[in-house]
């Protein structure tokens, strides 16, 4: 029997470089930023005693690409020369303390085995600890802190960037890399933090369509075999890259997405309409994501207009959509917000691109209102707030678009 999966080598060489975990060989598009970087990394091979570096701009700007690109550069540069050099990366995401972060650190610098709890020390041995295990370190060490404005105090920062003068390192040579997508955030640093943490700047603009197009290029030349994209494809999914706020990030997925539309659909080529179709499912999937990391009380106020969409009654009136979500409020015993809170939600929403709001006016004595529809289809608004409708209830009018669980008694059906 021919088995069902076999190997397809039509379109994609090597699909793999279109992940955005992929360290091209070369960077391109962001030259200016790649040679003050690599100036402030220069003294690690010098044998001296590196700067802190900060570095900051909008997700999918090439931070992290350029960072790694970097790194391994300068390892085997230090491999050559025959420089000590360590480089611990850390991931900040989910860390809100100092604390947190110096536990992390620690079980970063330990074999699994011997992790320490992430609760239940007292602040001074966590330090301490700390400081043992960097001291075991030799040469230069370069911490790369990636996300690192979630860290909400500058306690860690603060004892990081002062250990030497503080006397807390004595055989290493520390230095700092932080990246951040927020370039507000050095601002709320203690004015010692900041001076210490930000001896190198380096803002990493969003990408324009040229630059963009230059980083699709390189990575379809390694991705895809020759031929196999029509021509448009590359400028196309620089377009999309440019109106997401110039995001390579997103340029590359879009690209890779409308490659696996045409692989899977035995393509010989990938098209502009691949990558339209692409864009629309990307965008849905975005949708989605947005819809469930809203608030309670705004999946409420949504859920409310979708209910009403469902029964043909939208566009609907702000009123209306608030009698609705205060329906709901008091059948989930929930406390309601304001109606004027409930507005708010729905010109965030028309931002968030989920709904369309239109101003109506009845003359002179009628005054003015807006009125508020979806922008996204039904089933997808009810498979985004899935969660939600399970706990309040499932309002009649969507009933037909809940998903098939086997289960009857799961969603509880009301009017």
């Amino acid at each position: 029997m021919t088995p069902r999966f076999q190997p397809d080598d039509t379109l994609y060489k090597q699909r793999n470089t279109l992940k955005v975990e992929y360290v091209p060989d070369d960077i391109v598009g962001r030259d200016d930023e790649t040679e003050a970087y690599e100036a402030a990394l220069q003294p690690v091979i010098n044998g001296e005693y590196p700067d802190n570096i900060f570095i900051y701009g909008k997700t999918g700007v090439g931070k992290t690409a350029v960072t790694n690109f970097l790194l391994n550069d300068l390892a085997e540069s230090a491999e050559f020369y025959d420089v000590e050099l360590t480089v611990v990366d850390m991931n900040c995401d989910g860390l809100s303390t100092s604390y947190q972060a110096a536990i992390r650190l620690i079980n970063e610098l330990r074999e699994p085995e011997h992790h320490i709890a992430e609760t239940g020390h007292p602040q001074s041995k966590v330090y301490r600890l700390l400081w043992n295990e960097l001291n075991d370190l030799t040469g230069t060490v370069l911490l790369v802190l990636d996300e690192i404005d979630h860290i909400r105090d500058d306690t860690f920062l603060y004892q990081i960037t002062r250990a030497d003068n503080n006397g807390y390192i004595d055989n290493i040579q520390l230095g700092l890399i932080g990246i951040s997508n927020d370039s507000t955030f050095r601002e709320r640093l203690d004015a010692k933090v900041q001076s210490s943490l930000c001896e190198t700047e380096i803002s990493f603009p969003p990408y324009d369509a040229g630059e963009l197009r230059k980083v699709l290029e390189q990575r379809a030349d390694i991705a895809f075999y020759e031929g196999a994209l029509d021509d448009g494809v590359l400028s196309l999914c620089a377009a999309h890259g440019r109106q997401d706020g110039g995001d390579a990030r997103r340029a590359i997925t879009l690209l890779r997405k409308a490659g696996d539309l045409a692989r899977t659909e035995k393509a010989t080529k990938v098209t502009t309409d691949h990558v339209r179709r692409a864009q629309e499912k990307l965008e849905a999937q975005q949708s989605m994501d947005i819809m469930r990391d809203l608030t309670e009380h705004e999946q409420l106020t949504l859920y409310a207009l979708t209910t009403l969409s469902a029964k043909g009654e939208s566009p609907a009136r702000s009123r209306i959509v608030y009698q609705r979500y205060k329906e709901f409020c008091h059948h989930s015993r929930r406390e309601p917000r304001t109606a004027r809170r409930i507005r708010g939600f729905l010109s965030d929403f028309e931002i968030l691109n989920l709904t369309v709001s239109h101003k109506q006016h009845r003359g002179q004595s009628g005054g003015t209102y807006r009125e508020h529809e979806l922008n996204r289809d039904i089933a997808t608004v009810v498979d985004a707030l899935q969660t939600l409708i399970e706990e309040v209830g499932a309002h009649r009018s969507i009933v037909e678009y809940l998903p098939d669980t086997g289960n009857d008694k799961k969603f509880e059906s009301f009017v």
